[in-house]
Parts: C-alpha cells; structure tokens; sequence
C-alpha cells in the first residue's frame, strides 16, 4: 500500500459533492476486503450554547434510539449480524458515526445511516433514560477521575469567550435540564446532508460505490448548513492559575498554552516541539525528569494539530510521592526555557521529525485510521491539507523551535492548574488520576 503522505492524494482520492450538499470522500484501499464507513456532521460541542452543553453528545446516543423502519437495538445487531462492529464519537468539532465490515456489505451502513440522517424518532422515555446514562457516564469520566477533572478546569479558565470553555460531555446542571423538544430542534439544525460528509476507505470500485451513495442519500432534502464561525478569545494578557482539591493518590500539575491550529504553519513547529519533549524514553521530560531528578512518575506534552478552533499546547506531569508540584512546575519551566535559548541539535531533532513521520505513515496500515486523517482534516481545514503535513514536519528546523517555544509558551499566554489531592471518605478506595486531555467522548 502507498501511504497516503507519498501516493498524491489529488490521484488517489475521488471526492464529489452531491446536489444536496452532501461531499463524499473515497479512496480505495484494496489490501484486504474489508471497508470502513464514516459518517462525520460538523457538530459539535464548539457548536452549542451556553446553558444547553452537552447537547451533542446527547443527541448521539439518541442516535441509536430507532427509526420508523428500524427499532431502538435494530442498527448495532444489523451491523453484528453481518460481521461488522460499529461505534460513535463526539468532539469539540464534531460528532461522528462509523461502521467497518467486509466490502460486500456496503449497502448495509448505507441503509442505516442515511435512514437515520432524516428519519430518527426521538422518544420522551428514550430520552429520560438516556439522559440518566449521560450523567452517569460524567460521573465515572469526570467527577470520579482527577486528572479529567482538573483538565475540565483548566479549559474552563484558559478559554473565556470560545466555546472549548465547556467540555464535551456538558456541565452536569446543563444535562439535567435539557428535554427532549430541545434534542429535536438540535436534530433539525444539525442533521442534513449540507452539514454532512461521508468517508469511505477500502475495497471497492468508486464508480458503483458512489453510485449507491447517490441512490442511499440524494434523496434527502439539502437543509441548511449553519454558520461554524464562533467566538475566539483575544490574547491572554497575564497567567491564570487554578487549584482543584480531589480525592486522589498523588499531585498533578497541568499547564495549558494557547496556540493557533492547522492554518497556521507553526502549529507543524510544535508538533516537533511536544515530540522532542515527551515521545518516547529518550524524550527529554523523561530522561530529565523521570530517570536523572527522579521528580516525577511521568510527565507530558501534548499538542492539538487537528481543531477547528485556535487549541492548547498541554503539559502534564505528576509527581512522584513527596515531591514537591512547585519544584516540578520549576523543571518544567526550565524545560521550556531551554527550548528557546538553546539550539536543538541535528540529531535531535531529527530523531523527533523520524517519530512523527514514521507514526503518520505505519498508522495508515489501518483503513480506519486513513479515513479517520482524511476527516479530521477537512474537519479542521480541507482533507487536501494533509499533503502538507509530511513536508511541513520535514522543513522544521532548530531556530524554528526556539523562535515558536519563544512566541507560545510564555507564562503570560498559559493557565495552570494544579491538583491538591485529599484523602479518600472512609471505606472508598483511592482514585487513580492518569494525566488527561481526552476530549472525544464515545
């Protein structure tokens, strides 16, 4: 298989938009008879308004509550009948549903998904019940996990005005008072072809395949596709600092930076930036901080390439027991600090440019995963955009990182949060609190 960063992907990829709004992404992959089918609506929590977050997510697992042709457990036991798995996802950006099974049984999620674009029943016992799911789902997420919690916060402070301020899953106070005419109106927005796209990646003929996605979809009716422009947060001007007392066994330090997305060539700096600091035993947060001062049980940078929004350049790390957060805040900062006054040396830096190419390209082995890239760029910018990605980590050089580790991660531009852990109630166990920034919720 050519990986897709090699193969062109103005050849290798069909795209057409239906005349109801609907674009349709495709690429054959005939490595094995299998496909994967992904449906992706550009909705989510970034979408949603103050006092009804959480809505997205909501509507996805309603998504799986029936149609008039197909009852409230028909989609998943349709799809296991006929050897396939599927699941669903929400985002800040989007929410997303995905059915992987052989090729010759396309026309099965072809059935289900475009029947369930124009056709769900949203029930009020449905609702209640799922509602009730929901909020134990943010309980055992978020209430119950530390370290989500305090990375809940730390968004909170770090974006005032864009809508990455709430989490994905929603304030519990927003859950429950949602209902269910709220859930409809949602559905009517956001559920239309012209807010829509298909990937499908695998074993099949393009020309028949797009065929019968014109016969399964080109009926609906277009709708209407909703202005995605939200409101960005101005620079910040000065630190913010926060405190979250938990349960939990030990500290946890995080550190959120803003910096722009994709659009911006930057942001392929900083994916060199987050590599150098924390990829692999050879990192230097884990040979500095984890082997050499033995000050931390790990430690993390994390950077989101793909968002629609301008995003945090995260780093986490937890001390190791009596080790002081404040020391370890001070490593960090050197860390960073070196970062902009040293030069990376060749090797180095080319061992963080081999990482990320050799992981962009061994991950496209999957046929899920290449569909998943394809998406998450048009997503944030166009699927062309990830042609530039290759050659964008390629041309990265060491005053590139010292001038970008310069402009972002500055104190002024950061919000910090720390966790002061307590100890547990009586007869309830201690909480583990592994460093976390997850935001898709499944």
């Amino acid at each position: 298989m050519i990986p897709l960063s090699e193969a062109g992907l103005k050849d290798k990829v069909y795209e057409k938009v239906l005349p109801n709004g609907l674009k349709v992404i495709l690429l054959e992959n005939h490595k094995a008879p299998l496909i994967t089918f992904q449906i992706w609506y550009r909705v989510g929590s970034r979408n949603e308004e103050w006092g009804k977050t959480g809505l997205s997510h909501m509507l996805e697992h309603m998504m799986f509550k029936g149609t008039k042709k197909y009852g409230p457990e028909d989609f998943s036991r349709i799809i296991q009948e006929n050897g396939g798995n599927n699941n669903a996802f929400t985002s800040n950006d989007s929410t997303t549903y995905f059915e992987t099974l052989s090729a010759d049984r396309v026309q099965v999620p072809l059935d289900l998904e475009s029947d369930r674009m124009v056709n769900l029943i949203l029930r009020e016992e449905d609702f209640r019940t799922e509602r009730m799911v929901v909020m134990e789902e943010r309980r055992l997420r978020t209430e119950d996990n530390p370290a989500t919690y305090l990375f809940e916060q730390l968004e909170a402070t770090a974006f005032q005005l864009q809508p990455y301020h709430w989490p994905t899953i929603g304030w519990a106070e927003d859950i429950r008072q949602f209902t269910l005419e709220d859930l409809k109106s949602y559905y009517r927005t956001y559920y239309n072809p012209a807010n829509a796209f298909i990937v499908v990646v695998g074993d099949f003929n393009k020309n028949d395949l797009i065929q019968k996605i014109e016969k399964a979809f080109g009926s609906i009716p277009k709708g209407k596709a909703p202005d995605q422009k939200r409101d960005i947060d101005p620079p910040q001007t000065g630190e913010r600092r926060i405190f979250a007392k938990r349960e939990a066994q030990l500290p946890l330090i995080i550190m959120g930076y803003h910096i722009p997305n994709l659009h911006e060539p930057d942001s392929y700096v900083l994916e060199v930036i987050a590599t150098i600091l924390s990829s692999g035993k050879s990192s230097r947060f884990y040979h500095d901080l984890v082997q050499e001062k033995q000050l931390v049980l790990d430690a993390d940078a994390d950077h989101s390439l793909l968002s629609h929004d301008p995003s945090l350049f995260v780093v986490s790390a937890k001390p190791l027991p009596g080790k002081d957060v404040a020391e370890v805040e001070k490593e960090l900062d050197k860390e960073i600090e070196r970062l902009q006054k040293d030069s990376v040396s060749e090797q180095e830096l080319q061992k963080a440019k081999n990482q990320l190419e050799a992981s962009f390209i061994f991950g496209q082995d999957s046929i899920f995963y290449q569909a998943m890239l394809l998406a998450q760029h048009e997503i944030s910018a166009d699927w062309k955009s990830i042609d530039d990605y290759l050659p964008s980590i390629r041309k990265v050089s060491a005053e590139d990182i010292k001038r970008v580790a310069r402009k972002y991660l500055f104190p002024d531009n950061r919000t910090v949060a720390i966790l002061i852990p307590l100890p547990p109630k009586e007869g309830k166990s201690e909480p583990e609190n592994p460093p976390t920034n997850e935001k898709i919720v499944r």
